[in-house]
């Protein structure tokens, strides 16, 4: 288990994301996701009130895990995480906003609190005293226990951080955010504020949209609503390394591409746990794998060099 920040959460190597409850995985078969999950010790599950409305038009994902957990009575066992501000008619972090967000998500999660609850998205037009102010009556009013940022620039996460201190309100703990071996933008300045003022990661993304399970190589016919964006990768230099890369260390120790390219993920420096997704109990085994697989100083040496990209190299 690994510590969020310096908070009293302690988390799962690999948490779940569930973006796709509801839309590409029905009720059976997100409950049987969750299930086999729990069962291999996983804790740490990841939503939001906006999953997966675009497709539904409805926070299915919340309901369908409200709905699991109040028939396994697991709810003391799990770090639950949702977010605001991107749902359609709540977008932003307005004070009423937020009020009006959290109540609609404990509804829906049949649930008196959320763990960690997630600014989806950075809102430039709400004053970050007022949207922290929000969260700290929250905290105190027991239906919040942390907060984090979604999806903040390293400016803006500083900012919102010096704020949190000079006026007493609630830090972010943790930033999620896009980071994997072919994206690695976050291992810059943003990367600086995480590790100086002690929070942790939890990155989404964690296999470049499934592009790092290796299933996508030419002429393979891929069937996901992602299979176009992830397959950019597969026509640069950078892609094709970081896929031989993987190939290797893979085929040495037994393990799946997906497993390699996340057990790579946790051990990079702030990562507490990539959030990552699966549609069945059989895409979900290669994925908590990574959470006991630590590779070798060479192994990560080999990864690192192999994907780092060069300017002709980006998508």
């Amino acid at each position: 288990m690994r510590a969020i920040g310096t908070t009293d959460l302690t988390v799962h190597p690999v948490a779940l994301g569930t973006n796709v409850f509801g839309w590409t995985a029905g009720r059976e078969a997100s409950w049987a996701v969750l299930d086999a999950y729990t069962g291999a010790g996983g804790n740490f599950v990841d939503t939001a009130d906006s999953y997966p409305y675009w497709a539904t038009g409805e926070s299915t994902s919340e309901a369908l895990i409200g709905e699991w957990m109040e028939r396994r009575g697991n709810r003391d066992r799990l770090v639950l995480a949702t977010k605001v501000g991107m749902l359609e008619g709540l977008k932003g972090l307005a004070p009423r906003t937020i009020r009006t967000a959290v109540e609609a998500s404990l509804r829906r999660l049949r649930t008196d609190r959320i763990d960690l609850y997630w600014a989806h998205v950075d809102d430039r037009d709400t004053p970050l005293e007022e949207t922290l102010g929000t969260f700290g009556e929250l905290i105190r009013e027991g239906k919040v226990r942390h907060v984090g940022a979604s999806n903040y620039g390293p400016e803006r996460l500083a900012e919102a951080l010096r704020v949190a201190d000079s006026c007493g309100l609630p830090r972010y703990v943790a930033l999620q955010q896009p980071y994997n071996l072919v994206e690695r933008t976050y291992e810059g300045e943003l990367r600086d504020v995480v590790a100086r003022e002690g929070l942790s990661s939890t990155p989404y993304y964690g296999l470049a949209r499934g592009f790092l399970t290796g299933k996508y190589r030419d002429g393979a016919e891929v069937d996901s609503p992602r299979a176009a964006t992830a397959a950019r990768y597969l026509h640069t230099s950078h892609g094709r390394r970081t896929l031989e890369a993987l190939d290797e260390v893979a085929a040495g120790r037994r393990a799946a591409p997906a497993t390699v390219a996340l057990a790579w993920l946790i051990a990079q420096p702030t990562v507490a746990a990539p959030i990552t997704s699966a549609r069945s109990v059989e895409q979900l085994r290669p994925l908590l794998a990574a959470a006991t697989l630590t590779l070798t100083p060479e192994e990560l040496r080999l990864l690192d060099h192999a994907s780092r990209p060069t300017p002709e190299d980006q998508p």
